[in-house]
């Protein structure tokens, strides 16, 4: 008869568990895999073949029983941690869609809203359309690898112990707010300069000869010119995207 204590078994789960609880956090947090459209099924079964994979690269972490509250902190601060690396990399999706919000702005395309069922939010038609185009890129890019060796990292630079909260001080995630708006403006700016220089052309015509209605014929050249410059200026949103990304995602390693 095979028989098996509760400290062996500990110790088989011990290597197993506590990556498996970060990275389903992370799953549930992660711009991608977090909407209503992947399963639950799906992101455990990632999740366990994530802290299956990457045994060989794990330190060893201390048996810890999991009816004491340290398990309790323990569990916390794996929460913690993948909540706050796909925190992290919804950030730099909200910043590159706010850049499509201020573009849509300056277009005036913001007029045509619409109720997003997939993230339950009110968006637009460029947001929407940055958004999508940002998650090809990530995952193109592959920004789902450079996570997971950033999750495998986190246990070497935020290891489960005796102090499961300090990673809080040392992150300061409350201070990454800015970087939504600095990467926003750095990708909308160039296309707001564009309209901005062409509502003052418009300006200038309305003065010169006011026969000419610039309410029916401004919104055309707007749109027109704003897609133009969509077109021209998304081979260069790779770059502040893939930098503000490394940037965050670096911290955990």
């Amino acid at each position: 008869m095979i028989t098996f204590s509760e400290a062996q078994l500990l110790a088989w789960l011990t290597p197993l568990f506590w990556p498996f609880l970060r990275a389903l956090a992370l799953l549930g947090s992660l711009p991608v895999f977090s909407q209503r459209a992947v399963p639950m099924r799906v992101k455990i079964g990632l999740a366990g073949f994530i802290a299956l994979a990457a045994q060989p690269s794990l330190p060893a972490f201390a048996v810890v029983p999991l009816d004491t509250p340290a398990a309790f902190m323990a569990v916390a601060q794996q929460l913690l941690v993948g909540v706050t690396l796909g925190f992290a990399v919804r950030l730099v999706f909200a910043a590159v869609e706010m850049g499509g919000e201020l573009i849509g702005l300056q277009m005036g395309l913001n007029f045509a809203g619409f109720f997003d069922p997939a993230t339950a939010s009110q968006g637009t038609a460029s947001g929407r359309f940055f958004g999508t185009l940002v998650a090809f890129l990530f995952v193109l890019g592959n920004g789902h690898l450079m996570l997971i060796q950033a999750l495998v990292r986190s246990f070497e630079v935020f290891p489960v112990g005796d102090t499961p909260f300090a990673f809080l001080h040392q992150l300061q995630p409350q201070r990454w707010g800015a970087e939504v708006f600095m990467l926003g403006l750095w990708i909308a700016l160039p296309l707001v300069g564009m309209l901005l220089f062409v509502n003052l052309v418009l300006g200038v015509i309305s003065r010169v000869a006011p026969q000419i209605s610039v309410f029916s014929v401004g919104f055309p050249i707007t749109v027109t010119v704003g897609l133009i410059g969509m077109l021209l200026t998304l081979p260069l949103m790779e770059q502040p995207f893939s930098t503000a990304l490394l940037r965050l995602v670096e911290q955990f390693q």
